[in-house]
């Protein structure tokens, strides 16, 4: 989560939502992400998104199985979307996300007894540092408006 963390502090200072994510497989880093939303002009450019993209060419298959993603912010529906087809094996996650979770908040995507793959899912992993990142970067928009 320290690597995920670091990721988003960066997308912060490149103006971005500070969601950081890594994927990882057998205790090694194969696929990093931080939001690029507003640096890209990319609805999709979430960090779990590319954390995935880049996991999927490391390993030369758009098949993730034995692999862990762990993002400081719980996944968005599309991001749940992704995670359950690229039949990751488990997500944990920091920051809970009560206007666009689906890990828990809003819904519950990833667990959704009708898909043909359910990760597990790990929640609140250094909730509290993943949130003040968050909590900081919306307090100084809101005071530089």
């Amino acid at each position: 989560m320290e690597t995920a963390l670091a990721l988003a502090i960066e997308a912060a200072a490149a103006g971005d939502v500070p969601v950081g994510a890594v994927v990882i497989r057998a205790g090694d880093v194969i696929g990093r992400g931080a939001n690029r939303t507003v640096r890209d002009q990319d609805p999709t450019a979430h960090a779990e998104m590319l954390a995935i993209r880049e996991a999927s060419q490391a390993l030369g298959s758009w098949r993730l199985d034995g692999c862990e993603l762990v993002v400081t912010l719980e996944p968005c529906a599309m991001c749940a979307g992704a995670i359950v087809l690229a039949r990751l094996d488990r997500v944990t996650f920091g920051a809970w996300d009560d206007k666009a979770g689906m890990a828990g908040s809003l819904g519950d995507l990833l667990r959704h007894p009708q898909l043909n793959h359910r990760p597990e899912v790990v929640a609140g992993v250094m909730a509290n540092e993943c949130g003040d990142v968050l909590r900081q970067f919306f307090e100084t928009k809101r005071l530089s408006r």
